[in-house]
């Protein structure tokens, strides 16, 4: 299982994320976890991530914030790394403002893991 690609789960919910990892973990999916915006930078400066999960609503930096950071970072792994917005409360933000911030997709809460496995799929190869 070498050449299995990482997914990076940005969730403060320890619910959602076990479930969510365990279903990436059943795709070959190796799964990595960060329960705060500060550790979703943490994260990807010190490893190879080859999508995010993104909660927008987890504490220090909010999913928002850390998809406009990575965005931003001078080096072009990190910056280019595929985001998948997960939210509870999409209505706070448009499709818009989503792509301004540079997310690439995003799947409302409750999660359909199906729906899950076809976006993180369509943007990891």
């Amino acid at each position: 299982m070498a050449d299995s690609k990482t997914i990076l789960i940005a969730e403060d919910s320890s619910v959602i994320l076990n479930l969510t990892k365990k279903i990436l973990e059943l795709q070959n999916y190796k799964v990595l976890s960060a329960k705060n915006g500060g550790e979703v930078i943490k994260r990807i400066n010190e490893e190879k991530i080859d999508a995010i999960l993104m909660d927008l609503n987890i504490p220090v930096k909010d999913g928002m914030e850390c998809t406009k950071e990575i965005r931003t970072s001078s080096n072009p792994e990190v910056a280019n790394i595929p985001i998948i917005a997960v939210t509870g409360n999409a209505n706070n933000y448009t499709l818009e403002e989503f792509k301004q911030a540079g997310i690439n997709a995003y799947l409302p809460k409750p999660l359909d893991f199906d729906m899950l496995v076809q976006t993180v799929k369509e943007y990891v190869k």
